[in-house]
């Protein structure tokens, strides 16, 4: 990165501060809802900027692209269908939350069950954010910046130093703004990063296909998508990443459980200034998440035309597009919006985490009697306590096994099954009891854990030792073999989902509630719905479900 790139870094990082501090200056960061809800005055607007970098990290926009590479466009799956329950979540489960006047999911599922399933949630969120995600995000998010800009060699210095420096940078300034700054300024930054992103992640894919098409998009369209039409098919083989068939069961679970229950995505819109903003905000969210595989899935696979087999990894295809394809100038702005991506998915996961502790633990467990000042304050010492050990810990992953992210990855789905059964449950009846959830989210997280890393590494094994023993060496037959040993981790997400609801609904049954679960309607919003929404998402899922027809 020469001086201009470092500017223009500097410059876009110091002006995404300038503005979150500018526009949360006047907010009450010492009540609950100013700290941990931005004082119930977020847009729509803000709202779905938010949303969108929450969920977009850097990880993502490297990982999807090296899958795509790999793959093609299936993967877009991931982003396409995200679109749909966002819809979802719009429609029918924000009137339900947002009439409540609630601040965390776990205080909706204590109304619904009791105190005890509400703690349970609330551990559950804190382990997967604190030791897993949150010191993933830092490493992960550290090694794909330096790498993508060389830094250990721009700065003379080792790549495990560049990793400390770049853990400890991301990691102090994102504390800053979720501890300090609350979830406004959490919200405000990912807006304007989020416009950041759009317009220099659209740069890369651009410069690509005008590389391609020698300086035309459309020459350069047209020749990828003839030279390379195994990787425009979207209907997964039974071997891929994602089977087709799955995207009709642990797919939708999957997606339900991130954008319908997550406290980290959910946050952000109740801060809402009414339901209609939040409805608004998520869907238009979901309309830009529909177009987002330009950013994440597209590049991939134009990497895939330009350097086809000579990259060792598939993850160094969107590093090597950026530097091959995006011209200097551009380097700065780039890597501060890459930086901004990284920084906002730590923040808002360190915000939430804050949050849970405050809100659902601290009056519960700690101080009874605490006044909603010390409230926030407990929530402030434990973000700032969780963001240091995450940082000391990030940097050591480095060491750890090949192949630790996807690992980690499939692991956290033992939380997405149990968590959104409980919710949908919740809300569909009155009359299961609190015993039917602590069970479900207690054995539920034993059962997908026992399945993905006990039985499936045994029938796997298996397969492929009778494989060899009949002389099969041929690897896409191998491929199927292995996939076909045992279901895919998605099937397994929607097998257990029946199981868990159905657990629930014969408990239901033998042990109905004998307290009859009554919704409170809150006074502090507006609850009227955006008029609109029905029909905006009806179109919005068609658009996603033609895509499947094109491809």
């Amino acid at each position: 990165m020469d001086t201009l790139s470092i500017v223009s870094f500097l410059g876009f990082t110091l002006l995404v501060a300038f503005i979150a501090w500018y526009a949360t200056r006047k907010t009450d960061e010492n009540s609950a809802d100013g700290y941990y809800l931005g004082g119930r005055s977020l847009g729509a607007i803000t709202i779905a900027g938010s949303l969108l970098l929450t969920n977009l990290s850097a990880e993502q926009i490297v990982g999807l692209n090296g899958q795509s590479f790999a793959q093609g466009v299936l993967v877009m799956a991931w982003e396409t269908l995200a679109a749909i329950s966002m819809i979802v979540t719009a429609i029918y489960l924000l009137p339900k939350y947002m009439r409540s006047g609630i601040t965390t999911i776990p205080e909706f599922v204590q109304e619904r069950f009791d105190a005890q399933t509400k703690s349970i949630l609330s551990i559950l969120f804190l382990v997967a954010f604190g030791i897993v995600l949150l010191p993933t995000i830092l490493y992960s998010g550290s090694l794909a910046f330096s790498t993508m800009f060389d830094l250990s060699e721009t700065l003379g210095i080792s790549q495990s130093v560049v990793i400390w420096i770049c853990v400890w940078s991301i990691g102090i300034i994102g504390s800053i703004y979720a501890i300090f700054g609350g979830l406004k300024a959490v919200a405000v930054s990912d807006l304007v990063n989020a416009i950041g992103l759009l317009i220099g992640g659209l740069l890369i894919p651009v410069f690509g296909l005008m590389l391609i098409g020698d300086g035309s998009v459309s020459d350069g369209l047209s020749e990828l998508w003839t030279e390379n039409p195994e990787k425009f098919n979207a209907k997964g083989e039974i071997d891929s990443f994602i089977p087709f068939s799955t995207i009709f069961t642990g797919m939708m679970i999957a997606q339900m459980y991130y954008w319908g229950t997550n406290q980290s995505i959910l946050q952000r819109v109740f801060g809402a200034k009414s339901l209609a903003d939040g409805q608004k905000g998520m869907i238009l969210a979901g309309f830009v998440k529909f177009l987002i595989p330009i950013i994440v899935v597209l590049p991939g696979v134009i990497a895939w035309h330009v350097f086809g087999n000579d990259l060792k990894n598939a993850d160094q295809a969107y590093p090597a597009l950026v530097r091959k394809v995006l011209p200097g100038a551009f380097l700065g702005f780039f890597a501060a919006v890459l930086f901004g991506a990284i920084l906002s998915s730590f923040n808002s996961l360190l915000n939430s985490s804050s949050t849970l502790f405050g809100v659902d633990l601290y009056r519960q467990y700690f101080n009874k009697n605490a006044s909603e000042l010390k409230m926030v304050k407990a929530g402030k010492v434990f973000g700032l306590l969780l963001a240091l050990i995450s940082m000391s810990i990030a940097p050591f992953i480095a060491n750890a096994p090949d192949g630790l992210f996807s690992y980690i990855q499939e692991s956290l789905g033992s939380l997405s099954v149990p968590i959104l059964a409980v919710v949908a449950v919740g809300m569909a009846t009155k009359n299961v009891p609190a015993l039917g959830a602590k069970i479900v989210l207690t054995v539920g997280v034993m059962m997908y854990l026992i399945s993905q890393f006990v039985l499936s590494p045994h029938f796997v094994d298996a397969a492929l030792a009778e494989a060899a023993a009949n002389g099969i060496t041929d690897a896409k037959e191998l491929s199927i073999i292995k996939a076909k040993a045992y279901p895919h981790f998605l099937h397994i997400m929607g097998i257990l989902f029946v199981i868990n609801v159905g657990f629930m609904l014969i408990m239901g049954n033998l042990f109905p509630n004998k307290n009859v679960y009554t919704p409170k309607i809150t006074d502090e919003i507006d609850i009227t719905p955006w008029k609109y929404a029905k029909v905006v998402g009806v179109a919005i899922t068609i658009l996603v479900l033609s895509t499947y027809l094109i491809f």
